[in-house]
């Protein structure tokens, strides 16, 4: 049954413009990002950010293992009517762990932008007894029904953005790049590609000089996003620390040369000295890097018109 909580617009803090015109950009590859200091003067910090957006918890998947539920943050003055900006974070764990709460931040943060933000849950190894395939399938069942409901849930179908970190980072590449491993019993002619990325110290590249070889053995190539970029892959942002051992940097410094090679826009921000998960609220001092990156995300969506400025 869908649950919904209370919105209390009176916690609204007012929102000022955090994505100004930028200069002096750095460059990576054929791509400017904002310089790190840019950022610092932003009138107002994700973190800070006291709205409480109106909740639902949606089943959006029954299979052999259990329900899988969508956990959605609806901005305010929402109506089914509306057709706004979806977005759907998918958590990170190694495909073994995790939950959908690691993103609640964010997606409180694109709520209060006016996006209906999403984090999903998929089938992972400790609670379910699923691989990494299982993983891909759930996220793309999850854009799928979000295109396909995107009336009830007051979206544009096409401005449906893919997010998640580390594994998730994977499963949000995987929903844009693999273009099997779908549902059998799912309405095919409903596309499960999102029409933007946003993706934290994603895996991108699963070959045996990637990250994931070893779970996924000969089966490397089925779910390595960096060997299925296309004319049609969307635009796409990296957020990845420099310092990462986990998922190493050079992992999406391939993927993003590979998607320049195709003419696709993809933004790789580089954070000096960072390890991974770097980006997760309350991680570091003052939420540096969290509000670094969501505000970073921010300005990638408002230039897809996605948001307003």
């Amino acid at each position: 049954m869908d649950k919904h909580y209370p919105l209390n617009l009176a916690r609204l803090l007012p929102l000022v413009a955090v994505c100004a015109v930028l200069s002096d950009a750095r460059v990576f590859g054929d791509e400017k990002t904002a310089p790190v200091d840019d950022f610092a003067e932003a009138s107002i910090r994700p973190a800070d950010v006291t709205f409480e957006p109106a909740r639902q918890t949606r089943v959006f998947k029954k299979t052999p293992q259990g329900e899988l539920s969508l956990h959605i943050f609806y901005p305010q003055d929402w109506n089914a009517s509306d057709r706004r900006t979806a977005i759907v974070f998918f958590f990170g764990g190694g495909w073994v762990g995790g939950s959908p709460s690691q993103f609640f931040p964010q997606c409180t943060w694109f709520a209060s932008r006016g996006a209906v933000a999403i984090s999903a849950e998929y089938r992972v190894k400790n609670r379910h007894g699923t691989s990494p395939f299982e993983c891909v399938a759930d996220g793309k069942s999850a854009i799928r029904h979000v295109r396909s409901n995107a009336q009830a849930l007051g979206i544009d179908p096409k401005r449906i953005v893919a997010a998640g970190g580390s594994a998730g980072g994977h499963v949000a590449a995987c929903t844009a790049t693999i273009l099997d491993q779908d549902e059998a019993d799912e309405d095919l002619a409903v596309s499960s590609r999102p029409n933007a990325l946003v993706l934290f110290n994603p895996v991108c590249d699963t070959s045996p000089e990637g990250f994931g070889n070893r779970t996924l053995d000969e089966r490397w190539l089925a779910l390595s996003p960096a060997h299925h970029i296309t004319k049609d892959t969307p635009p796409t942002i990296i957020f990845h620390g420099t310092a990462d051992t986990t998922v190493p940097f050079d992992n999406v410094k391939g993927f993003t040369e590979r998607m320049h090679v195709a003419g696709r826009t993809c933004t790789l921000v580089p954070f000096a000295g960072k390890k991974h998960g770097f980006f997760n609220h309350g991680r570091d001092k003052d939420n540096e890097s969290y509000n670094e990156t969501v505000l970073r995300a921010d300005q990638f969506l408002v230039s897809l018109g996605f948001l307003q400025r």
